[in-house]
């Protein structure tokens, strides 16, 4: 039996399939190029319409790393446990996806991943919250492989070269994307006080700070962890949640956007060699800045 993962292979997921998955179904889904996790529409978009970059995940470490947001809805598992946060077990929910977010002055704020709107017997919109869903970015080059796997799709596939491999960019899906929508969009849900969620997957978050935790009843914020767990009796990963962090906004928001100093030293070590650059490698002899704070 070949292994779930190949060292020499960075692609997990093609069109929804494991690359050692060559059942006619998964065949189909890469011949059609076809979305199974509820794509908008049935074939996969990603990247480009007319020629997608049908890559779900990506192995990191010989685990599976989710890239593509789309993957996140298998089952709608993600829609039913944020709504199970926000409202509770027995009331009627739907969700609403791309909802456009305006601040006070009209200016946009971005688009909602998912809104979640409760409502009663007869259909009045009784309470509503948000759902926030983050794949991560990729640096490197993924269509290269991607290529040449769609090419000749064997279970066997190797992608030997080293130049640009597409691995997870875990900094910049943070900082460029997710804490950027928690400040803008979710500043605007918690000052209306509503309840917000938030599906990424482990991996992921387990790169963040540690976050202050509250139990669930006084949270504004679920963060909901999946992962991809390899059922070998079919061959397919499944979306699996993991673990449900509970947080207060401000705290959490307070605690990623902080960073951790480094240390003084090194930095003024680095001042000093670029002063003694600008001197022309003749530094002066007067005390430096290092001395004076450590006498």
């Amino acid at each position: 039996m070949v292994s779930e993962t190949n060292n020499n292979n960075p692609l997990s997921e093609v069109f929804g399939f494991p690359v050692i998955n060559e059942t006619p179904k998964s065949k189909r889904y890469r011949d059609k190029k076809l979305c199974p996790f509820n794509n908008r529409v049935p074939n996969c978009t990603k990247d480009k319409a007319n020629e997608p970059l049908g890559v779900c995940s990506i192995f990191h470490r010989n685990s599976p790393v989710i890239t593509c947001p789309t993957r996140f809805r298998e089952d709608w598992l993600i829609i039913e446990n944020a709504a199970k946060f926000a409202f509770g077990e027995k009331v009627n929910w739907t969700s609403l996806s791309e909802i456009k977010l305006l601040d006070k002055n009209g200016q946009s704020a971005g688009n909602i991943d998912f809104v979640l709107v409760s409502y009663n017997e007869k259909g009045q919109l009784t309470d509503f919250a948000s759902l926030e869903v983050q794949g991560v970015y990729i640096s490197g080059n993924l269509r290269n492989p991607f290529d040449s796997y769609i090419s000749n799709p064997t279970a066997n596939f190797n992608w030997t070269t080293g130049f640009n491999y597409p691995k997870p960019d875990y900094l910049s899906s943070s900082r460029k994307r997710l804490i950027p929508q928690m400040i803008y969009k979710g500043g605007i849900f918690q000052n209306w006080n509503k309840k917000q969620s938030v599906a990424l997957q482990k991996s992921f978050f387990d790169t963040l700070p540690d976050l202050p935790t509250v139990n669930k009843e006084k949270a504004d914020i679920a963060w909901f962890l999946y992962d991809l767990v390899f059922n070998p009796a079919i061959q397919q990963y499944n979306l699996t949640l993991i673990e449900t962090i509970y947080t207060e906004f401000e705290p959490a928001l307070l605690k990623v956007t902080t960073p951790v100093p480094g240390n003084i030293d090194e930095f003024i070590s680095i001042l000093q060699n670029r002063l003694d650059d600008r001197l022309e490698g003749n530094p002066p002899d007067t005390p430096t800045l290092t001395d004076i704070i450590t006498s």
